[in-house]
C-alpha cells in the first residue's frame, strides 16, 4: 500500500526517473513531494492544495534495483527521434564502452584492424541494428569506470554498455534497462597467495578495486560495518578494472575484488592468478541511459527481449562459455521484470 501511495504521488515525474527517485531514498524520513510554490512539469504545484511544507512518508527501501525499469516497447519517442535525425555521418548511436575488458569489450591485436569485440560489443551492434537499421551505425567511446555516469548525464553518449551493475544509488543518477547479465563480486589473487576468498584471509592485504565501482563501495561499507578486516587496505583504486590486474602482477596489490564475470576473464589472461572463493553478492549488468529517456529505455528493453530469444546465447558461447562454463547460472539471460506504472 505504501509503495502504491508513493507511486501515485510521483505520477507525472516521468517513468524511470520517478521510480529511480524512490529507489534511491535514504533510510528514515525524506521529503517526497515538492512545496506548492515549486511548479511541476505543467507549471502547477504538485504538492496539492493546502500543503505548505510538503508531505513526508517513510522511505521505500530499494531491494531489487534490477526490476526498476520500464516495460518494453517498439515505439519511437523524442530521444530515439533525435538519434535518427542526426545528419550524415553523425547518424550513429553513441555508446560508452570499455576497450580493455577481455571477452567483454576489447581490441584483439591478432585480428585484422583490431576491431572492438566482445559480449558487450555484440549487444551494442544489436541495439544499433534495431534503432538505425545498421549494426555498424555506432560511434564507440571508450570511457573509464568512474566516468560512466558523467558520460551519460552530460550527453556525451546515448548509453553505456560496459559491464555496469544496476544499483539503487546509480538509479538516482541514470536510468537502466532490464538486466542482460547476472554476476557477483569475487576475489582474484595469485594462485600462490594465502588469500582464500572474501574472508579473514584479506586481513593485512592490499586490495585493488576500480574507482566508482560497486566493488569499492561494498568494501568500504563492509569495513565500516566490521564485515571486512580493519587491517585490509582498500585505498588502491584505478580508473579501469584491468589496471588492477597489472597492479597484482607488479606486486603492488595482493588481491583484486571485482565482478566474477570480469575476474574470470582476467584469470584467462594470466595463468598465475585465479578466482578465490565464491561470489559474495548477486548483481546484474544493465544498459545505462539518461533518466528522462523513457522511450530509449523501453526500446532497449524490447531489444533485450528479442536478443534473449535469438542472439544472446550465441554471443555467450563465443565470448564467455570458455571462462564461465556452458552450464553455469550465468549462462542464461536473466528473466526481466518491469515496473507497474498503472
Amino acid at each position: 500500500m505504501a509503495i502504491r501511495r508513493v507511486r501515485a504521488g510521483l505520477k507525472g515525474w516521468g517513468g524511470v526517473g520517478a521510480m529511480a527517485a524512490v529507489c534511491a531514498l535514504a533510510l528514515g524520513f525524506v521529503l517526497l513531494l515538492p512545496l506548492t510554490q515549486s511548479p511541476g512539469p505543467g507549471g502547477a504545484g504538485t504538492g496539492g492544495p493546502g500543503v505548505a511544507e510538503g508531505v513526508r512518508t517513510r522511505a521505500v527501501e530499494c531491494r531489487a534495483p534490477e526490476k526498476q525499469t520500464l516495460a518494453p516497447s517498439r515505439a519511437d519517442g523524442p530521444t530515439i527521434e533525435a538519434i535518427k535525425n542526426r545528419a550524415g555521418a553523425r547518424r550513429k548511436l553513441v555508446v560508452g564502452i570499455d576497450q580493455n575488458s577481455y571477452r567483454w569489450g576489447y581490441r584483439d591485436p591478432n585480428n585484422q584492424g583490431a576491431q572492438l569485440e566482445g559480449f558487450d560489443i555484440d549487444l551494442v551492434h544489436r541495439i544499433a541494428a534495431d534503432i538505425l537499421g545498421d549494426p555498424d551505425a555506432v560511434q564507440f567511446k571508450a570511457i573509464p569506470t568512474d566516468q560512466r555516469i558523467p558520460a551519460v548525464q552530460s550527453g556525451r553518449v546515448d548509453m553505456v554498455v560496459r559491464t555496469m551493475t544496476i544499483t539503487c544509488d546509480r538509479l538516482g543518477e541514470v536510468a537502466f534497462s532490464a538486466p542482460y547479465f547476472k554476476t557477483g563480486q569475487q576475489v582474484l589473487a595469485a594462485k600462490s597467495s594465502p588469500v582464500t576468498g572474501y574472508d579473514r584471509s584479506l586481513a593485512g592485504q592490499t586490495i585493488c578495486t576500480a574507482a566508482g565501482s560497486t566493488a569499492h563501495t561494498r568494501l568500504a561499507k563492509d569495513r565500516a560495518a566490521g564485515r571486512l578486516a580493519a587491517t585490509a587496505d582498500i585505498s588502491t583504486t584505478v580508473p579501469n578494472q584491468l589496471d588492477c590486474l597489472v597492479r597484482l602482477q607488479l606486486g603492488e596489490a595482493d588481491a583484486v575484488v571485482t565482478d566474477g564475470a570480469l575476474a574470470a576473464s582476467q584469470a584467462a589472461q594470466d595463468p598465475t592468478v585465479e578466482l578465490k572463493g565464491a561470489a559474495f553478492t548477486t548483481e546484474y549488468y544493465g544498459v545505462a541511459m539518461k533518466r528522462d529517456a523513457d522511450d530509449l529505455v523501453r526500446r532497449v528493453n524490447q531489444v533485450l527481449v528479442d536478443y534473449g530469444r535469438s542472439g544472446w546465447q550465441a554471443s555467450y558461447g563465443t565470448w564467455l562459455s570458455a571462462t564461465l562454463g556452458r552450464d553455469s547460472t550465468a549462462s542464461k539471460p536473466p528473466a526481466p521484470q518491469y515496473l507497474r506504472t498503472s
